[in-house]
Parts: C-alpha cells; sequence; structure tokens
C-alpha cells in the first residue's frame, strides 16, 4: 500500500508544483519523496516526506511489532525514527547536493492506531499530512491538472463515487 501511497502524494506535489524524485535508495534506506518547488524570489522550497499508508493499522509507525509501549519507549522510538528517516548524514548529504538549504521533514499518514505516536512526531519537528486531506485538496484546482499519478487518483474517486451510490454501479 505504502508505493501507492507514494504515488497519490507525488501527484499531489506535482500538481501544486513541485519537481519530485521518489524512492531514493540510500545504503539499506530509502527516502519516500524529495520535492523542490521554485519560488518567485529566486529560492526554493524544499520538502523531505515519508509516507506510511495504512487501510487497517495493527502497529506504531515509529517502533516494530504491536506490542502496546509505555510513554518513555514510544518517545525513544520516535527520535530513533527521526533520526533513521530524515537526520542520517548520507541523506542530509544527498539533500544538499540536490538543493543546499532547509529541507522539511513530513509524514503522510492513513489511519493510524495510536494518535499519541503522531503528536509525538509533531512535537520532533515533523509535520503530518492525512492522507483523506491531500485526497479532498486534489480536487481542488491547482498549479498541474494531472501527472502521472492522476490515473490511480481517478480510480480512488470512481470508488469512492460508486460506494456513494451504490444504484449506479451496474449501469455504464
Amino acid at each position: 500500500m505504502s508505493l501507492l501511497g507514494e504515488e497519490v502524494v507525488e501527484e499531489w506535489m506535482n500538481r501544486n508544483g513541485y519537481f519530485t524524485i521518489r524512492g531514493i535508495k540510500i545504503g539499506a534506506g530509502e527516502i519516500d519523496i524529495l520535492a523542490i518547488r521554485p519560488l518567485p524570489n529566486g529560492r526554493y522550497e524544499c520538502r523531505h516526506v515519508e509516507v506510511h499508508v495504512a487501510i487497517n493499522p495493527i502497529g506504531y509507525i515509529t517502533v516494530r511489532g504491536a506490542k502496546k509501549r509505555d510513554a518513555a519507549q514510544l518517545r525513544q522510538g520516535v527520535q530513533e525514527w527521526v533520526k533513521k528517516k530524515f537526520s542520517e548524514s548520507s541523506k542530509i548529504e544527498l539533500r544538499n547536493r540536490l538543493c543546499a538549504g532547509s529541507w522539511t521533514k513530513e509524514l503522510v499518514v492513513g489511519a493510524i492506531k495510536h494518535e499519541d505516536e503522531l503528536n509525538l512526531l509533531q512535537k520532533a519537528g515533523v509535520t503530518i499530512h492525512r492522507l483523506k486531506d491531500i485526497l479532498a485538496e486534489m480536487g481542488k484546482p491547482s498549479v498541474v491538472r494531472a501527472a502521472t499519478g492522476a490515473d490511480l487518483y481517478d480510480l480512488m474517486l470512481l470508488r469512492e463515487r460508486l460506494g456513494k451510490n451504490p444504484q449506479k454501479q451496474g449501469t455504464s
């Protein structure tokens, strides 16, 4: 599901004028999406986005396993996850080679089992986006009308429309 989630998020970013690179391999790790958008003042807006889209979550985003964690374990797991995803020297070096400057730390999520985990991520400087909000925003006018992920987005809209109007499912 994460690859499809990444495709939708990349489409959202492209529609908003970002040039994107998705699925960058760095050693044993990966960066989901890097996005850069030129600004009118000659600078660039730079975003590092990780995507964790689950329909039926069974555990945490930042710590392995579904076993309940106490507050200290969860805080430690969040700190380690943020470091691994955003602050490893190889990732910082790559981002700076692409575009020197300040990069955001962002996470797109679908369904979540532990909301307190998102609160800790926000406190650690990670901006949280809900996939449902991104999908709603994609229906509004944007810089780019559609990009490579448009077919997947259209398919998601078709499912939503048919689900709201079941009597039309059998008609063509």
